[in-house]
């Protein structure tokens, strides 16, 4: 056999057997790591005078958000807190006020705090926040001295009050006069209840907020609510308001035993 033909096989076996060790071996495919990388060009993060970019969608420290007129979005709900998996957020909420108007809702966040010591960034807070009061920067330079100082409460939380806003509290007369539709759902409660009509809110931008916010005169107070939701709800209201009627919607034939 010609030596260059000895010397091709024995060249392919070789490459052969090195593939075979580098893919099917664990310390073949450790030692590929740095055979891939030995010829790449060096690259050098000048950090922190020039850090680097993350990604679009990276999860830094958390952010309390405002409204266009500087309404916080929180609105206490505790939610945050009950998906932490790492138990690394506090919440207590408070109740807004006609003299002290902290959101738009009935309560706001009075005291919240996020442990980053606990924390594991994983961004199921942000997701169950209803009102997208809470989400997440691209800063993730959170180093402290001690582990009180980890601890960021509600003023370090809180983003700055945007151009033409008002810090809170506000003045509950204030928020009513600028017309704001501060919810994406239905702009206006059920008619049953205060009058109006159902509109998206994407049908009433803030010029015309206050053309479909509730109107009309609420319901007597006294008169016990029908809920059509409740089997036999309205045979209950009946018999009840009946002359001479029983407050039990059941008949004597429909009593057990011990009742009679």
């Amino acid at each position: 056999m010609p030596q260059a033909v000895v010397s091709i096989i024995t060249l392919v076996v070789v490459v052969g057997a090195l593939w075979l060790f580098l893919t099917r071996t664990v310390i073949g495919r450790g030692f590929s790591v740095p055979l891939r990388t030995v010829l790449r060009r060096s690259e050098t993060a000048e950090y922190p005078e020039k850090p680097r970019p993350v990604a679009p969608r990276f999860h830094g420290r958390h952010q309390l958000n405002r409204y266009p007129d500087g309404l916080e979005k929180c609105i206490g709900c505790e939610l945050c807190a009950w998906a932490c998996p790492a138990d690394a957020i506090y919440v207590e909420g408070g109740d807004n006020t006609e003299l002290q108007r902290w959101s738009p809702g009935e309560r706001f966040g009075e005291d919240y705090q996020i442990s980053y010591e606990r924390c594991i960034f994983c961004g199921l807070c942000i997701e169950a926040c209803p009102t997208r009061a809470l989400t997440m920067t691209h800063e993730y330079e959170l180093s402290e001295r001690t582990r009180a100082d980890l601890v960021y409460t509600k003023d370090m939380l809180l983003a700055p009050v945007p151009p033409g806003g008002k810090d809170t509290p506000h003045l509950d007369r204030e928020v009513r006069t600028r017309g704001l539709n501060y919810y994406g759902g239905l702009a206006v409660t059920p008619p049953t209840l205060h009058g109006g009509d159902y509109q998206q809110a994407s049908n009433a931008p803030s010029a015309r907020a206050g053309e479909v916010l509730p109107t009309g005169t609420p319901p007597d107070t006294d008169l016990e609510p029908e809920d059509p939701a409740v089997v036999g709800a309205e045979n209950v209201l009946r018999s009840r308001h009946a002359p001479g009627g029983s407050e039990h919607p059941r008949t004597r034939r429909e009593q057990p035993e011990e009742e009679r």
